[in-house]
């Protein structure tokens, strides 16, 4: 059987103290630790408590986290209407707030040892010329530097720009000197926003892909709403082909399911399901 890293997105809690046994339900090892209440931070004294508890529990669980997700403070629209005035790093009025944020996030994810942080930027200009293109990348790069000093990667999440303007931020960001930069790949969200194809994306950026968000999904079908996400298969990520390509790359990261649907049975049994396929298309690519 394929050895590949197969994990899940945990939100984190006020209670840490049982953080990963749903995780452990599923058999797996590892993870995304997520947060978007930023409200946590400010009592730094109670967020080392939490620390504690995960620490305690990524020993006794076997768990071993990939990286943070960021999240941040502020209204967040997910779609094309408010989107690009409310997400990211990109509206002005959210970005000082949003660079603290992070850079906390970063300061999370030092404590407990993982290796990097994860965000969405927002719906970063495909147009150079934009007036708001290079206020972005400068923002971008405050939260990135404050990684680099921690040790830590900054990792974009896929979503809301092409994987050509995705690589031209990284490749701005490289000559401001940064080296710690890399993507989650989420295969799905280029077919949400109706940015790409995740297959054809990896020949623009595969080489900087360090994480997957195992997702699936359907292309916008009206101007104003993002596409349909459904059980992985099911979508039009065609995932047998998009991780043989991953797979040839080198790729060696992992491979964190996200099904955004209620944490209930139906959702556990997707999960498991999804297991499964990975396993067996992971299998395929070892055994072709």
């Amino acid at each position: 059987m394929s050895n590949i890293k197969i994990g899940t997105i945990l939100h984190l809690p006020d209670d840490c103290s049982h953080i990963f046994d749903r995780l452990a339900s599923f058999g797996l090892h590892t993870c995304q630790i997520s947060n978007w209440n930023c409200a946590l931070y400010k009592d730094w004294d109670a967020m080392k408590v939490r620390i504690q508890q995960i620490r305690e529990q990524m020993a006794a669980k076997d768990v071993a986290p990939s990286a943070f997700w960021a999240g941040y403070s502020g209204h967040v629209c997910w779609n094309f209407t408010e989107g690009p005035i409310t997400m990211g790093l990109v509206p002005p009025a959210y970005r000082a707030q949003r660079i603290a944020d992070l850079c906390h996030g970063a300061d999370l994810a030092k404590e407990l040892g993982l290796p990097a942080i994860i965000t969405h930027c927002g719906f970063i200009p495909e147009n150079m010329t934009d007036p708001e293109f290079l206020p972005t990348i400068m923002a971008i790069a405050e939260v990135v530097r404050y990684c680099k000093s921690l040790g830590l990667q900054f990792w974009f999440e896929t979503g809301q720009e092409t994987p050509v303007t995705l690589l031209r931020a990284i490749q701005k960001l490289e000559a401001l000197g940064f080296d710690n930069l890399g993507i989650n790949l989420d295969p799905a969200n280029l077919l949400l926003y109706g940015k790409g194809n995740p297959i054809d994306a990896l020949d623009v950026f595969g080489k900087y892909v360090r994480n997957i968000h195992v997702k699936d999904g359907h292309v916008p079908t009206n101007g104003n709403s993002l596409g349909r996400e459904v059980q992985v298969g099911q979508g039009l990520v065609n995932f047998p082909v998009f991780i043989k390509k991953l797979l040839s790359l080198g790729f060696d990261g992992e491979f964190i399911i996200e099904r955004e649907i209620p944490e209930d049975e139906t959702q556990a049994r997707d999960i498991m399901e999804t297991v499964g396929a990975l396993q067996k298309w992971a299998d395929e690519f070892e055994k072709a």
